[in-house]
């Protein structure tokens, strides 16, 4: 995955947009004709993903009006139509008709004796979906300061804000996920790394959202040389707040960490959720204390590059069943920085992470 960074200082949603969309015309284009390949490929008709998105971009407009502004901008300078840019923002309200794996594993330290918050995150994704990725630092309205990594179309994944609050992703799948098309979970993400300064605000911005697939955001926050840090599970059915451990460590992958909503889990075990958890679960004390590289490194553990976090892409499987790390990320909450490197873990312990 090739990164792109963009630094805007543009307040206005609309304009924003079509700041994205005119720098980035051909990827924008490129990376919403690949999605609406995928949906063909998983049988997905395009009346029933025109349907969702339609429903989607309405929700989100209510809810959030000036992301929706922001979609149809991208899609204005870069040519083509807003349901198209609005398919890839809405692009896990679309898979809910069709669930698959789902692979992220995210770690959160908030250290019990006080310090900033130690994160780490892969994201893993088919790689065929997305040959470009997008750093964007941006200014609301209310002047507050965002950095951000995301695909071209989606409103956010991983980012932090000048408030010290940062946040990791991960996908969840309920059996309450349904075609309705509510408010996309990507720019649930948005609006509280623009919004929000603590977890309970995080926490009351998520209840807001009428979705229709399943998300959890693990957001992080510190001030006064204090970590907090909590894992906001959503789905239709509900939201749930998952806290650290006694030990100050959160970890997170792709099944439900609430008993009430882990009742309606329907994650598969082709996605190794539980391994992956068991895994991080177990090195978390080697990551302790760690700077990013070191804690990517202890990250894998001793099974280094073929550690169960670091996914590869079995090129037995047709292009749509293939799953990849294409990031690991930390968050600098003190810094206000993303700390990253397109790649595994391992690699990030080798090559060392880059600063946005």
């Amino acid at each position: 995955m090739k990164l792109h960074t963009l630094r805007t200082t543009t307040t206005d949603p609309r304009n924003r947009g079509r700041e994205i969309g005119t720098r980035y015309a051909d990827q924008v284009r490129d990376i919403s004709a690949r999605y609406l390949a995928h949906f063909k490929v998983l049988g997905i008709p395009e009346t029933t993903v025109r349907d969702i998105v339609g429903h989607s971009h309405d929700a989100l407009r209510d809810w959030y009006p000036g992301l929706a502004e922001e979609s149809d901008g991208i899609a204005e300078a870069s040519g083509i139509e807003p349901w198209q840019v609005a398919a890839v923002g809405a692009r896990t309200e679309v898979l809910a008709a069709a669930p698959g794996k789902g692979e992220c594993t995210t770690a959160v330290h908030t250290p019990p004796a006080g310090g900033p918050p130690e994160t780490i995150q892969t994201w893993d994704w088919h790689d065929s979906l997305t040959p470009d990725g997008l750093l964007l630092s941006l200014v609301t309205g209310t002047r507050r300061r965002v950095k951000l990594f995301t695909e071209f179309g989606t409103a956010a994944k991983i980012g932090v804000n000048d408030a010290g609050l940062g946040l990791h992703f991960n996908i969840l799948n309920h059996c309450s996920d349904n075609a309705s098309g509510g408010v996309p979970v990507h720019a649930v993400a948005r609006r509280v790394l623009e919004e929000a300064t603590t977890v309970a605000e995080a926490r009351d911005l998520v209840a807001s959202a009428t979705v229709s697939a399943s998300t959890v955001l693990t957001v992080a926050t510190y001030r006064d040389g204090r970590a907090a840090a909590a894992s906001i599970e959503m789905s239709p059915a509900g939201s749930a707040v998952v806290p650290p451990g006694t030990d100050g460590w959160l970890i997170h992958t792709n099944h439900f960490l609430d008993p009430g909503l882990a009742d309606g889990d329907t994650s598969i075990p082709e996605s190794v959720s539980a391994e992956r958890y068991d895994h991080a679960h177990a090195v978390r004390g080697d990551m302790t204390g760690r700077c990013a590289p070191d804690r990517a490194a202890a990250f894998c553990g001793g099974d280094g590059a073929a550690a169960v976090v670091c996914v590869r892409a079995d090129d037995s499987q047709p292009g749509h069943e293939q799953w990849s790390t294409l990031l690991t990320a930390s968050l600098d909450l003190p810094g206000f920085a993303l700390e990253y490197r397109a790649g595994t873990p391992d690699a990030a312990a080798r090559e060392g992470l880059d600063r946005f």
